[in-house]
């Protein structure tokens, strides 16, 4: 041990960049050294085997690899996923090699290097939220959920009360938040579903209250378009979606309004949900529908840099489904887009520690920070006060801190 190795866990950028300095490199040998360090591999779907194939000699060729059906060898040309190994640089190296080159590859080494840059979100974006902003990459946003609901699984739902819910608005915003958002249609397990009539008498009076007195961003929690552009016209500039804008016509009202929107994952409804919930790769699986989902809406005329994802944590999962997407939580960065991540008193941390909704928020707090470290831009949660803090200490510990000593 007279050289005590050690392997290194350089996280991100910066990190590396730093690690580059202390140790006296020249500065302008900084960044290609960081750029060789960052090793990332990267899985495709479907790709032709004389593809897979081409791919692996390619990538052999600059120092790489790529992890290949073991048929491939045989010149089987059944698609199958591949794995491709390198660094940064390899991936680029790889984008300027496949220009031109057959059987799609150069598209597939495109897609590749996007979803590494993605990845290493490296650049801060941000939302338009009608007059207001929202920046992603500086810190970690915090939602608060406002159930205008009697049947709230967490046991806050308000129901009709306003004024009841403008005051958890107002001490929501005093406590942090940077959105709120307002629901009136319970997506419990098991749960019916509400008229549009109803959702609207519950949800529109409060978003027009919040949205004219507060200085937060309004959030419509809805999946029917009739209720958001009317939440909308009420003063809403966000919208939440937990049908991953599937209802006709929701995409062009979100298109209309030019506002963000979150897409999230759920396997069947809320009534059918939990009913075995059953996924061949299920990081895979909420990964391509949620990537179908954002084509979707970009093809229908929604701005890419507008669009959120959310995987969906307790909506149609099991528990250890919900602890893989949390432990895999980064994956999703790879689309290049902001990722929410919504656990708070779910039942997932209920089975795990045993507890009640109303005594899951030591549970709530350890799951968004295990989240913000993976790359969640977004915590939604019932506890504003205390999740701000679990966000602040989580983002100094993950991203530094920048205050005096």
């Amino acid at each position: 041990m007279e050289h005590r190795a050690r392997a290194l866990d350089l996280r991100g950028p910066a990190a590396l960049r730093a690690e580059m300095a202390a140790l006296g490199v020249d500065a302008q040998a900084v960044e290609a050294l960081g750029e060789k360090a960052r090793f990332r591999a990267v899985r495709l779907e479907n790709v032709d085997g004389r593809a897979a194939a081409l791919l692996k000699q390619e990538m052999l060729a600059i120092g790489a690899d790529c992890a290949v059906h073991q048929r491939v060898a045989g010149f089987d040309a059944e698609p199958r996923a591949v794995v491709l190994l390198g660094s940064r640089r390899h991936y680029q190296r790889l984008a300027e090699r496949a220009k031109g080159q057959p059987f799609g590859l150069e598209a597939m080494a495109r897609e590749a290097l996007a979803a590494v840059e993605g990845f290493d979100g490296e650049r801060p974006a941000m939302l338009r939220c009608g007059e207001r902003e929202l920046t992603l990459g500086e810190h970690t946003l915090v939602m608060g959920i406002i159930n205008v609901t009697p049947d709230s699984f967490s046991g806050d739902g308000l129901g009709g009360d306003a004024d009841a819910a403008f005051e958890q608005g107002r001490r929501f915003a005093e406590e942090g938040a940077d959105i709120l958002d307002v629901g009136g249609e319970s997506t419990r397990p098991g749960s019916e579903g509400v008229s549009v009539e109803d959702e609207l008498e519950r949800v529109l009076p409060v978003i027009e209250r919040l949205a004219g007195e507060l200085e937060c961003v309004v959030s419509v929690d809805t999946s029917k378009p009739e209720v958001a552009r009317l939440a909308v016209a009420a003063g809403a500039t966000m919208i939440n979606d937990v049908y991953g804008l599937r209802a006709e016509g929701m995409i062009e009202t979100v298109a209309e309004t030019g506002l963000p929107a979150v897409i999230m994952h759920m396997q069947g409804t809320p009534r059918t949900m939990q009913e075995a919930p059953h996924y061949h790769d299920v990081i895979g699986d909420i990964y391509s529908f949620l990537a179908e989902r954002v084509e979707a809406a970009v093809a229908g005329g929604v701005e890419r840099s507008q669009l959120l994802v959310d995987p969906g944590i307790g909506f149609g999962k099991t528990v250890n489904h919900n602890l893989e997407i949390l432990r895999r939580l980064r994956e999703f960065k790879s689309m290049g887009l902001g990722v929410l991540i919504g656990t708070s008193r779910k039942s997932t941390i209920g089975k795990v520690l045993d507890l009640p909704a109303e005594e899951r928020i030591f549970g709530t707090a350890a799951t968004c920070a295990v989240a913000i470290a993976n790359g969640a831009d977004l915590i939604r949660v019932h506890d504003v006060g205390e999740m701000k803090q679990v966000a602040q200490m989580t983002d100094a510990v993950v991203h530094g801190w920048q205050g005096e000593e």
